[in-house]
């Protein structure tokens, strides 16, 4: 079973999971959140939603959905933040940690979070990746997004740009490229995957004239791993990097930072990728997009992302945990 958390209840998570269950499904899916929300929410969209309890069988029926309610303590105004929910929207997540911790579901997928309204209620959050790597207590962790066009991997993800070459140490890349070989090879079942690594300064630092840490740090993790046998290119420039097709396209493209791949795949494949947190003891997979509460309770979200995030989590839940 696949459990499901909404995000951020004033957004178009609870939206997502309403349109999406007006079909029959295939996998049993619980979600778990505030159910008067769910069914407020419903009536918003001027949809038929059943909201049954998590107490009864899961259901595949058209119309309906199985919820483990965690009453918020306001009922949300679709597109208004409110900072006393934030307590209840990270208690409905933590829920769906510990119950694919313990064996009660196979795959978590997340629906859109505003990290700001939970910064601003006293709470310290950075996102879902690290939310999720601190809760699993695992030392590392990689956030992919994935599409039918590409995907990409990041080596830092929700920080400050000013941090991010503090942040880069050989040991981190090392970690992060071998988990990424590792997914591609076991999730994706590509037999000799190839990865294209972005520098991280200008022209991959122009032989150390634009920056040393393609030459003292990068470049000398990819010399490493191409001497073991794993086919990894670069570092490269980052203007030029996705430029690569057909047989010189990679699997999967690794960058140094956040807005250094993302744009680029979002470009190509936004509404349609999946975004992925390799290195779990669970699978874990979300949408692409943010919580776009300007268009929330309206009828106009796009199901896209969030209908390839649930194929998605269905399909890696044949492979064994430990090999995500």
């Amino acid at each position: 079973m696949i459990v499901v958390t909404p995000g951020e209840p004033a957004g178009i998570g609870p939206d997502l999971i309403i349109q999406w269950a007006q079909n029959k499904r295939s996998v049993p899916v619980e979600v778990v959140c505030d159910a008067e929300m769910l069914a407020r929410r419903s009536s918003e969209l001027g949809l038929n939603l059943l909201v049954k309890s998590h107490l009864n069988a899961p259901t595949l029926e058209a119309g309906k959905v199985t919820v483990r309610d965690v009453p918020l303590v306001n009922l949300p105004i679709a597109g208004t933040l409110d900072t006393e929910n934030s307590g209840a929207v990270l208690q409905a997540l933590d829920l769906a940690i510990d119950g694919c911790l313990n064996g009660e579901y196979e795959a978590l997928v997340t629906g859109p979070i505003q990290k700001s309204a939970i910064q601003e209620s006293g709470i310290s959050f950075t996102g879902h990746t690290e939310y999720l790597s601190d809760k699993c207590d695992v030392d590392s962790v990689v956030m992919m997004l994935a599409s039918k066009e590409m995907r990409v991997a990041l080596a830092t993800t929700h920080i400050p740009l000013s941090r991010v070459a503090l942040t880069i140490t050989k040991k981190m890349l090392e970690k992060k490229l071998r988990l990424v070989f590792k997914s591609l090879t076991q999730t994706f079942s590509i037999l000799d995957p190839k990865v294209a690594v972005s520098g991280l300064n200008p022209h991959a630092g122009e032989s150390g004239h634009l920056g040393l840490e393609e030459v003292e740090i990068i470049e000398p993790v990819c010399s490493k791993l191409r001497g073991e046998g794993f086919r990894v290119e670069g570092p490269l420039p980052a203007d030029t990097l996705f430029g690569r097709r057909g047989e010189h396209a990679p699997d999967a493209f690794f960058v140094m930072y956040h807005d250094q791949g993302l744009p680029v795949l979002k470009y190509a494949s936004f509404g349609k990728a999946v975004n992925i947190t390799l290195g779990l003891p669970f699978i874990r997979t979300s949408v692409d997009h943010g919580t776009a509460l300007d268009i929330a309770a309206s009828g106009s979200a796009d199901v896209g992302s969030f209908a390839s995030a649930l194929e998605m989590a269905s399909d890696m839940c044949i492979k064994p945990t430990d090999e995500i």
